[in-house]
């Protein structure tokens, strides 16, 4: 299949492109719109000599929510949420997008594709959220994992690549290799360079799914509202 991998930026990239795992790899930007943007203009630009896109993923490095997701581990995403989209209430409860009656909140990417990918690689499957602004305390963490209990990692930018995805027909699948803790902010304890070299390995496993047919499951996305 022809893959498009979506990264928000270029050592991300980089670490992708040194598994040799036969995707294109795209540098779409920080957060959900940037993304969105860059990946729908290269899903829109057509095809070329060598057929459409098949599958696009977003992959990167993220936030992991303990214990789940340790430093060092991948998550394949089991639902690719926008965790801030929505209204707060004065009680401090929430009230996600689609529950206002606007759009949805959620993609589910194909289970047949996502489970052959947490094979592959032994990630974590678990939702993945997608949020503007990343988390920095431990309030925050809390609220989060009180509304996504099964949360396995944060990151900016799955739900904005499986937007552009979804307007062009096309399975997603989102790849998290963590280099934090999800909570109070300790830029000393990130250790990015290791979720790089997670990432690299985690593609580098991921070529024989690649390598092979798109299951006809993948063909009709579907969606979690």
């Amino acid at each position: 299949m022809r893959v498009l991998v979506v990264t928000a930026v270029a050592p991300e990239a980089e670490a992708v492109g040194a598994a040799d795992c036969g995707a294109e790899v795209l540098v779409g930007g920080v957060g959900p719109a940037a993304v969105a943007a860059r990946t729908a203009v290269a899903l829109a630009a057509g095809p070329d000599r060598r057929g459409p896109y098949d599958l696009v993923v977003s992959a990167g490095i993220g936030g992991g929510f303990a214990p789940y997701a340790p430093v060092g581990s991948l998550v394949v995403a089991e639902t690719i949420v926008a965790a801030d989209l929505g209204a707060g209430l004065p009680d401090g409860g929430w009230l996600a997008v689609d529950e206002l009656g606007f759009g949805r909140s959620g993609h589910r990417p194909p289970p047949e594709l996502a489970r052959a990918a947490v094979e592959l690689t032994g990630a974590l499957y678990a939702p993945v959220l997608t949020v503007s602004t990343v988390t920095g305390s431990a309030a925050r963490a809390a609220e989060l994992t009180g509304r996504h209990p099964r949360a396995g990692a944060e990151a900016m930018e799955g739900f904005g690549v499986a937007e552009a995805a979804d307007l062009h027909g096309l399975p997603v699948l989102e790849i998290r290799a963590i280099s934090n803790a999800v909570g109070p902010r300790d830029r000393d304890a990130w250790r990015i360079k290791d979720a790089l070299t997670a990432l690299t390995e985690g593609f580098r496993r991921l070529r024989p799914l690649f390598e092979g047919p798109v299951p006809r499951s993948a063909l009709s996305p579907s969606k979690e509202s």
